[in-house]
Protein backbone atom coordinates (compact mmCIF):
# COMPACT_ATOMS: atom_id res chain seq x y z
CA UNK A 1 0.00 0.00 0.00
CA UNK A 2 1.33 3.72 -0.71
CA UNK A 3 3.17 4.95 2.72
CA UNK A 4 4.40 8.41 3.62
CA UNK A 5 7.98 8.09 4.45
CA UNK A 6 9.60 10.86 6.40
CA UNK A 7 13.12 11.25 8.71
CA UNK A 8 11.99 13.82 11.30
CA UNK A 9 15.60 16.05 11.52
CA UNK A 10 14.32 16.45 8.33
CA UNK A 11 10.90 17.61 8.02
CA UNK A 12 7.34 15.49 7.69
CA UNK A 13 6.00 17.49 4.97
CA UNK A 14 2.10 17.49 6.01
CA UNK A 15 0.22 20.14 7.45
CA UNK A 16 0.77 19.62 11.37
CA UNK A 17 3.37 17.09 12.54
CA UNK A 18 1.46 13.55 13.10
CA UNK A 19 3.48 12.35 16.06
CA UNK A 20 1.56 13.09 18.26
CA UNK A 21 -1.64 12.27 16.70
CA UNK A 22 -0.45 8.35 16.05
CA UNK A 23 0.94 8.34 19.89
CA UNK A 24 -2.31 9.06 20.37
CA UNK A 25 -5.05 9.15 22.80
CA UNK A 26 -2.23 10.14 25.42
CA UNK A 27 -3.62 10.23 29.16
CA UNK A 28 -3.21 13.23 31.07
CA UNK A 29 -0.78 14.31 33.73
CA UNK A 30 -2.21 16.92 35.70
CA UNK A 31 0.58 17.24 37.84
CA UNK A 32 0.26 19.31 41.40
CA UNK A 33 3.71 20.20 43.00
CA UNK A 34 5.22 22.75 45.57
CA UNK A 35 8.04 24.82 45.51
CA UNK A 36 10.56 25.54 48.29
CA UNK A 37 8.46 28.09 49.82
CA UNK A 38 5.56 26.09 49.46
CA UNK A 39 3.76 27.78 47.02
CA UNK A 40 0.90 25.53 44.88
CA UNK A 41 1.87 24.65 41.51
CA UNK A 42 -0.76 22.60 39.33
CA UNK A 43 0.02 21.56 35.48
CA UNK A 44 -1.44 19.34 32.57
CA UNK A 45 1.22 17.32 30.45
CA UNK A 46 0.51 15.42 27.25
CA UNK A 47 3.24 12.94 27.25
CA UNK A 48 2.19 10.79 30.42
CA UNK A 49 1.77 7.31 31.27
CA UNK A 50 1.76 4.22 33.72
CA UNK A 51 4.96 2.67 33.88
CA UNK A 52 5.48 -0.41 36.26
CA UNK A 53 2.86 -2.33 38.22
CA UNK A 54 5.27 -3.06 41.59
CA UNK A 55 5.76 -0.60 42.72
CA UNK A 56 3.49 0.99 41.08
CA UNK A 57 6.10 3.85 38.94
CA UNK A 58 4.70 6.82 36.48
CA UNK A 59 5.86 9.02 34.52
CA UNK A 60 5.36 12.78 32.81
CA UNK A 61 7.84 14.87 30.37
CA UNK A 62 8.51 18.26 30.33
CA UNK A 63 9.56 20.08 27.05
CA UNK A 64 11.40 22.60 28.89
CA UNK A 65 12.55 23.10 32.05
CA UNK A 66 9.47 24.58 33.66
CA UNK A 67 8.26 25.15 37.28
CA UNK A 68 6.53 22.01 38.21
CA UNK A 69 10.28 20.29 37.24
CA UNK A 70 11.72 22.56 39.12
CA UNK A 71 9.19 21.90 42.06
CA UNK A 72 9.47 17.88 41.54
CA UNK A 73 13.62 18.36 41.87
CA UNK A 74 13.41 20.49 45.14
CA UNK A 75 10.83 18.70 46.73
CA UNK A 76 10.85 15.11 45.47
CA UNK A 77 7.26 14.40 45.11
CA UNK A 78 3.96 15.08 43.25
CA UNK A 79 0.27 14.19 42.95
CA UNK A 80 -1.17 13.11 39.92
CA UNK A 81 -4.66 14.13 39.06
CA UNK A 82 -7.37 12.45 36.79
CA UNK A 83 -8.36 14.55 34.07
CA UNK A 84 -12.05 14.36 33.43
CA UNK A 85 -14.79 15.40 31.29
CA UNK A 86 -16.61 17.87 33.99
CA UNK A 87 -12.80 19.45 34.86
CA UNK A 88 -11.86 19.49 31.51
CA UNK A 89 -12.05 23.75 31.17
CA UNK A 90 -10.90 24.12 34.57
CA UNK A 91 -8.07 21.80 33.46
CA UNK A 92 -6.96 23.48 30.06
CA UNK A 93 -6.93 26.74 32.51
CA UNK A 94 -3.80 25.58 34.27
CA UNK A 95 -1.93 24.94 30.88
CA UNK A 96 -0.71 28.75 31.38
CA UNK A 97 2.77 29.97 31.14
CA UNK A 98 1.89 32.44 33.50
CA UNK A 99 2.99 32.75 37.56
CA UNK A 100 0.48 32.51 39.22
CA UNK A 101 -1.24 29.77 41.35
CA UNK A 102 -2.55 27.62 38.91
CA UNK A 103 -5.23 25.97 41.52
CA UNK A 104 -6.71 29.86 42.26
CA UNK A 105 -6.91 30.88 37.91
CA UNK A 106 -8.79 27.96 37.78
CA UNK A 107 -11.22 27.56 40.52
CA UNK A 108 -9.78 24.94 41.95
CA UNK A 109 -9.83 23.26 45.52
CA UNK A 110 -6.63 21.90 46.75
CA UNK A 111 -7.18 18.77 48.50
CA UNK A 112 -4.90 17.91 51.10
CA UNK A 113 -2.91 14.55 50.49
CA UNK A 114 -1.62 12.26 53.34
CA UNK A 115 1.73 10.79 52.09
CA UNK A 116 3.24 13.94 50.72
CA UNK A 117 2.82 17.92 51.06
CA UNK A 118 2.07 18.55 47.04
CA UNK A 119 -1.49 19.44 46.73
CA UNK A 120 -3.95 17.32 44.88
CA UNK A 121 -7.27 18.60 42.90
CA UNK A 122 -9.70 17.87 45.35
CA UNK A 123 -12.65 17.52 42.55
CA UNK A 124 -10.42 15.03 40.49
CA UNK A 125 -12.14 11.72 41.48
CA UNK A 126 -8.71 9.75 41.64
CA UNK A 127 -5.13 11.36 42.44
CA UNK A 128 -1.64 9.08 42.78
CA UNK A 129 0.35 10.65 45.42
CA UNK A 130 3.51 10.11 44.12
CA UNK A 131 7.74 10.25 45.32
CA UNK A 132 10.45 11.18 42.72
CA UNK A 133 12.79 8.28 42.61
CA UNK A 134 14.34 9.60 39.00
CA UNK A 135 14.77 12.85 36.94
CA UNK A 136 16.55 12.31 33.58
CA UNK A 137 17.24 15.07 30.66
CA UNK A 138 16.17 13.45 27.59
CA UNK A 139 18.82 13.12 24.58
CA UNK A 140 19.21 12.25 21.17
CA UNK A 141 20.28 9.06 19.37
CA UNK A 142 23.85 11.21 18.92
CA UNK A 143 23.90 11.70 22.72
CA UNK A 144 22.49 15.97 22.60
CA UNK A 145 20.50 17.22 25.34
CA UNK A 146 17.34 18.09 24.02
CA UNK A 147 15.97 20.47 27.23
CA UNK A 148 13.08 18.39 27.92
CA UNK A 149 12.80 16.22 31.28
CA UNK A 150 11.38 13.35 32.15
CA UNK A 151 10.16 12.53 35.85
CA UNK A 152 9.30 9.15 37.55
CA UNK A 153 7.29 8.95 40.47
CA UNK A 154 6.80 5.97 42.88
CA UNK A 155 2.70 6.02 43.87
CA UNK A 156 2.82 5.85 47.32
CA UNK A 157 -1.25 6.89 48.08
CA UNK A 158 -4.07 6.38 45.94
CA UNK A 159 -7.22 8.11 46.30
CA UNK A 160 -10.98 6.95 44.39
CA UNK A 161 -14.12 8.03 44.18
CA UNK A 162 -15.98 5.48 45.76
CA UNK A 163 -18.73 6.12 43.18
CA UNK A 164 -15.90 4.33 40.40
CA UNK A 165 -15.96 1.48 42.43
CA UNK A 166 -18.88 -1.35 40.69
CA UNK A 167 -18.10 -4.22 42.97
CA UNK A 168 -14.86 -3.65 43.85
CA UNK A 169 -13.42 -2.99 40.61
CA UNK A 170 -12.62 0.66 39.25
CA UNK A 171 -14.67 1.22 36.10
CA UNK A 172 -12.42 3.20 33.86
CA UNK A 173 -15.20 4.46 31.33
CA UNK A 174 -17.16 5.74 34.61
CA UNK A 175 -15.18 8.12 35.49
CA UNK A 176 -15.47 10.25 31.82
CA UNK A 177 -11.35 10.65 31.52
CA UNK A 178 -9.82 12.46 28.63
CA UNK A 179 -6.62 12.13 26.93
CA UNK A 180 -4.83 14.47 24.46
CA UNK A 181 -4.84 14.03 20.60
CA UNK A 182 -2.95 15.59 18.23
CA UNK A 183 -3.34 19.27 16.25
CA UNK A 184 -3.81 22.00 18.90
CA UNK A 185 -7.15 21.68 19.97
CA UNK A 186 -8.15 18.05 20.54
CA UNK A 187 -9.13 15.92 23.11
CA UNK A 188 -10.74 12.41 23.43
CA UNK A 189 -13.00 11.11 25.82
CA UNK A 190 -14.08 7.34 25.92
CA UNK A 191 -17.16 5.46 27.18
CA UNK A 192 -18.16 1.76 26.89
CA UNK A 193 -19.43 1.55 23.50
CA UNK A 194 -15.57 1.25 22.57
CA UNK A 195 -14.65 -1.36 24.34
CA UNK A 196 -13.56 -4.81 23.70
CA UNK A 197 -11.85 -7.93 25.75
CA UNK A 198 -9.52 -10.41 24.66
CA UNK A 199 -7.73 -12.59 26.67
CA UNK A 200 -3.97 -12.66 26.79
CA UNK A 201 -2.51 -16.57 25.21
CA UNK A 202 -0.80 -18.81 28.00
Amino acid sequence: MPEHFYRPADGHRLPHDPFNSIVAPRPIGWIGTLDRQGRRNLAPYSFFNALNYVPPLVGFSSNGWKGTVANVEATREFTWNLATRSLAEQMNLTSTTEDVDEFATAGLEAGVSLEVNAPRVAAAPVTFECRVTQLIELHTAAGDATGSWFTVGEVVGVHIDEDLLVDGIYDTARAQPIMRAGGPTAYFGIDTSSRFDMRRPR
